[in-house]
């Protein structure tokens, strides 16, 4: 958002500034990507091993 709006990715007038900060919200609450990464691929493996 920030890359494609520039300053406007900022400024609380305009909603692309919301649906980052709300972005960012989620990441945290959810936890670091990689992270994330490393939970799927041990549920994907888990799954694997299974007979």
């Amino acid at each position: 958002a920030l890359q494609m709006h520039g300053g406007y990715g900022f400024i609380k007038d305009y909603p692309v500034e919301r649906f980052y900060r709300d972005a960012r919200v989620f990441t945290i609450y959810e936890g670091t990507s990689e992270i994330q990464r490393i939970v799927i691929s041990n549920h994907i493996l888990k799954d694997k091993r299974r007979p």
